[in-house]
C-alpha cells in the first residue's frame, strides 16, 4: 500500500516555538491579481477577437477545452510570468487562474497547449496581426492628428535546430531577427524573420499596409516613420516621398558624409578646445548616395567632448529646426527599445523553442497579446498612479502576484487577500476603473 505523507520543512524556532512549513494550505494562490487580466480582456475584447479569427479543426464534441479558454490560458500565463508550457501542468489546477479564464474545473494540459501552437500557420499570423491593428484603431477615442511609427529589429537567440535559424555575424550567434513596430507604447507588429536577411527587409511592405489601413480610417492623419540607420533604404525613402509619409531615420556614417559636414565638425572641435566643455552643433546638409539619383536633407549633429568627436547623421523630409528634430523627435525612438525589452525579458517573446517556424511566430504573437493586456491596464487604469510608467514586470510583481485564499461554493467565489498587501489602494483603483463601462 502506498503511504502518502505531507512534505514538511522545519526552520530554526522563535521564542521556544517550532517553525514548520508545509504545502497543505489548500486553495491558496499567489496570482490573485490575475483577475485584472480578465477584466482588461473583457474591456478590450482581445481574446474573443483572436478566437474569431483562429481555425479550430478539432471535433468539438470530443473537446474538453474550448479554443477561447486555450488562448486565454496561454496569454494570461505569459502575463503572469509562466513562460513554459510545463508550468501549466500545475497551474491548470490553480483556482484563481481558472476563475480568471472563466472556468471552474481543471484547465488544459501542456500537451493540449502544445498542439494549439503547432497548428499555427501563415494565415494565423496574418489574422492575429489584423486583430492587433483593429485593437489599436479602436483604442483611439478621437481622430489622431499625427501617428509616429517606430520600426526596429532585434535578435532572438536560439539554441536548437529550429526552422529558419541562421548565424548572424553582428550578434555572433544563431538567432531569428524579429521586426517590431510600435506607435508610442502600443504594439502594431511583431513579425518573426530569419536572420539571414537585410535588417530592413519587408519593412516598407509592412509600412505600406499600415499607412493604407490608417488612412482608410483617418484620411487626414499625418504619419511619421522613425527608425535607426538599419532602415535607411532608398526604396523605403522613395515610397514615403511618393505617398506623403514623413520620415526621420538614422543614416550610417561614411567618408562622404563626414566630408560634407567637415566644417561643422571642425568648429565643434575648436569650440571644445577653447571652452573645455562638451559641444553639440546642428546643421542641415544636402547628401545623396550614388544609387539615389537625387540628394536629400540630412541633419548633422557635430558633437565633441573629452572623449573626442562623435558625429551623428539623421535623414528627414521634415522641415523644422535641426536640433529640435534630433533631440525631441529622433532621440525619443530610444523608448521603443524599452518596449522591445519588455516583450523579450518580461513576456518571453524570445521563448521561440518550437521546431516549426509558424509555431514560433505564434509564440511571438502570444507574447505580444500578453503585452497588449498589460499595456491596456497601464494606459486605461494606472494613469495618475505611481505605476503609470511602470514596466510589465513591475506591474506583474506589484498587482498580479498577490497571495490569497480562495473560497468557492455554489453561490460565490471569494478571494481573501492579505490585509497587509502594500498596494491595495492602487489595486482597488485599477479594479474600479476597469469595471467602469
Amino acid at each position: 500500500m502506498t503511504k502518502c505523507t505531507i512534505e514538511q520543512f522545519e526552520f530554526p524556532g522563535l521564542k521556544r516555538r517550532q517553525i514548520i512549513s508545509q504545502f497543505s494550505g489548500g486553495a491558496i494562490t499567489s496570482d490573485a491579481g490575475g483577475m485584472l487580466l480578465r477584466q482588461i480582456d473583457r474591456r478590450l475584447g482581445l481574446t474573443k477577437s483572436v478566437r474569431k479569427v483562429l481555425h479550430d479543426p478539432r471535433r468539438q464534441k470530443s473537446c474538453d477545452h474550448s479554443l477561447l479558454s486555450l488562448v486565454r490560458q496561454r496569454i494570461y500565463g505569459l502575463a503572469l510570468g509562466y513562460e513554459d508550457l510545463n508550468d501549466h501542468q500545475v497551474l491548470r489546477n490553480d483556482p484563481a487562474f481558472q476563475t480568471a479564464i472563466e472556468q471552474d474545473s481543471e484547465l488544459a494540459s501542456a500537451s493540449t497547449l502544445c498542439r494549439l501552437e503547432n497548428r499555427a500557420d501563415r494565415q494565423t499570423a496574418l489574422a492575429i496581426h489584423q486583430v492587433i491593428i483593429e485593437q489599436f484603431i479602436a483604442s483611439k477615442t478621437s481622430v489622431p492628428s499625427e501617428l509616429v511609427l517606430d520600426f526596429d529589429a532585434t535578435d532572438d537567440r536560439v539554441h536548437g535546430r529550429q526552422e529558419g535559424r541562421f548565424f548572424h555575424g553582428y550578434y555572433d550567434h544563431y538567432c531569428f531577427l524579429p521586426l517590431y513596430v510600435f506607435c508610442e507604447d502600443q504594439l502594431l507588429v511583431s513579425y518573426l524573420r530569419r536572420s539571414k536577411i537585410d535588417g530592413a527587409k519587408h519593412s516598407w511592405a509592412i509600412l505600406s499596409l499600415l499607412v493604407k489601413r490608417f488612412r482608410k480610417e483617418w484620411p487626414d492623419v499625418r504619419i511619421i516613420i522613425r527608425a535607426d540607420s538599419g532602415f535607411c533604404r532608398h526604396h523605403m525613402l522613395t515610397w514615403c516621398e511618393r505617398h506623403n509619409v514623413d520620415y526621420i531615420i538614422g543614416i550610417a556614417k561614411n567618408k562622404r558624409l563626414k566630408e560634407t559636414a567637415a566644417k561643422l565638425i571642425d568648429k565643434a572641435e575648436q569650440d571644445f578646445e577653447s571652452s573645455k566643455e562638451k559641444q553639440r552643433l546642428f546643421e542641415w546638409v544636402r547628401y545623396g548616395a550614388r544609387s539615389w539619383g537625387s540628394k536629400r536633407w540630412v541633419i548633422v549633429k557635430a558633437e565633441h567632448s573629452a572623449k573626442g568627436p562623435n558625429p551623428r547623421f539623421v535623414i528627414s523630409n521634415l522641415k523644422r529646426d535641426a536640433q529640435k528634430l534630433y533631440d525631441d523627435l529622433y532621440c525619443a525612438r530610444g523608448d521603443m527599445e524599452n518596449r522591445i525589452k519588455e516583450q523579450q525579458l518580461c513576456l518571453f517573446a524570445d521563448r521561440t523553442s518550437c521546431h516549426a517556424w509558424y509555431a514560433n511566430q505564434f509564440r511571438l504573437l502570444l507574447s505580444s497579446l500578453a503585452y497588449m493586456l498589460i499595456e491596456g491596464i497601464r494606459r486605461l487604469a494606472l494613469c495618475g498612479t505611481e505605476l503609470a510608467r511602470a514596466q510589465s514586470s513591475t506591474i506583474r510583481l506589484k498587482l498580479f502576484k498577490i497571495g490569497a485564499v480562495i473560497v468557492r461554493n455554489t453561490r460565490c467565489i471569494r478571494f481573501l487577500m492579505s490585509s497587509n498587501y502594500p498596494y491595495k489602494v492602487i489595486f482597488q483603483k485599477v479594479a474600479q476603473r476597469l469595471c467602469m463601462t
